[in-house]
């Protein structure tokens, strides 16, 4: 099982005397009034933590910090301030050889125009990050071929790079990545170079390849609707600074400020949504235990809304949800499901102070 990765109070200053103008953001001098000055704060105190096995999102506009942040992840950026631990190791206070062995070894990058040796052939360059580890040349033929396997690239060991289509490419950097077996992946922006039919089966690999591999995972990009459909957790940055972090429910249900509302205005909510975020809970006066008739449809807190949907057309009854125990703890009248295609504004706010 990979390991637990903790950022802790990061920040990111470029320019002229950076460790002053971390005393002065702490102060609250503003990251414009610095920038006039000659000096760039690119990440100002990043707190977040990711648990083994699962995908935490970062997401903004360009020039929101969320690459300077994962440069920092595996040392690649020395933070100006702030602590990055992964597997209980300090990694900000490693010297660069332990740095260096902790990324080869640890942590694997997936980065954005697949960075494919054009001299090497598909197997040579899925093998390279073992070769970089001084791993046997039969043990790492096998597990590259293993990897290209698992990225749906068996048979195609033996050709060159500008053979594949930029999807296969991009599997080929997947593959590099997993073949070292490392327990933590950093993706930056992985596949936003690709076109979106690409992009979504790039997208559904990288989950049906997370149900068995589960390992820890951080994924830049700037598409909402990308991070929502990979992220188990999802930081939301603005101008070097996380402005929220949550699950993709909290984010379009409870958004932090008018700027993370104004990103999930278009977000297609059906894909996103389950019965917990639009069900209402106040069931007082309901028994404990469901007693619906038999025309009255259940679904469970995680149930897809778009299941909800097929649910609520087939009963002209709220459709109860109920827990693992068979509680009833909401019910989602037909009326939600319509307020929530839309740009559901009252159930948002409802849902904000539930």
């Amino acid at each position: 099982m990979s390991s637990r990765l903790e950022a802790e109070q990061l920040y990111k200053v470029f320019g002229r005397r950076p460790r002053e103008a971390v005393e002065r953001l702490r102060e609250g001098a503003d990251r414009e009034g610095l920038r006039a000055e000659g000096t760039t704060a690119a990440v100002i105190d990043a707190s977040f933590t990711v648990d083994p096995g699962q995908i935490f999102v970062v997401m903004g506009l360009s020039g929101s910090g969320k690459s300077t942040l994962l440069r920092m992840l595996n040392g690649l950026l020395e933070p100006t301030a702030g602590h990055v631990r992964f597997d209980g190791q300090d990694l900000t206070a490693l010297t660069d050889r332990e740095l260096r062995a902790v990324r080869a070894q640890k942590i694997s990058m997936v980065f954005q125009h697949f960075a494919l040796f054009p001299h090497r052939s598909v197997l040579e360059n899925a093998a390279y990050g073992l070769a970089v580890q001084g791993v046997p040349k039969a043990e790492r033929v096998e597990r590259a071929t293993e990897a290209l396997e698992l990225c749906g690239l068996g048979g195609w060991e033996k050709s060159w790079p500008d053979e594949l289509s930029g999807g296969m490419q991009q599997r080929v950097g997947l593959a590099r990545a997993l073949a070292t077996d490392a327990d933590l992946l950093l993706m930056d922006e992985s596949f936003s170079a690709l076109d979106p039919l690409i992009r979504r089966d790039m997208q559904d690999q990288l989950l049906q390849l997370q149900k068995s591999l589960k390992k820890t995972i951080v994924f830049i990009t700037h598409d909402l609707n990308e991070a929502m459909r990979l992220g188990d957790r999802i930081a939301v940055m603005r101008d070097g600074r996380i402005v929220q972090t949550g699950s993709a429910e909290d984010i379009l249900v409870r958004p932090a400020d008018d700027y993370v509302a104004s990103f999930t205005k278009d977000v297609d909510r059906s894909r996103v949504l389950t019965a917990s975020a639009v069900m209402d809970t106040d069931v007082s006066g309901a028994e404990a235990d469901c007693g619906c008739e038999s025309d009255c449809e259940t679904a469970t807190p995680d149930t897809p809304f778009t299941e909800l949907c097929v649910l609520s057309a087939r009963s002209s009854h709220p459709v109860a949800v109920l827990d693992a125990r068979r509680k009833l703890v909401g019910v989602v009248p037909q009326e939600r499901l319509i307020a929530f295609l839309g740009d559901a504004e009252a159930p948002r706010a409802e849902a904000a102070h539930a």
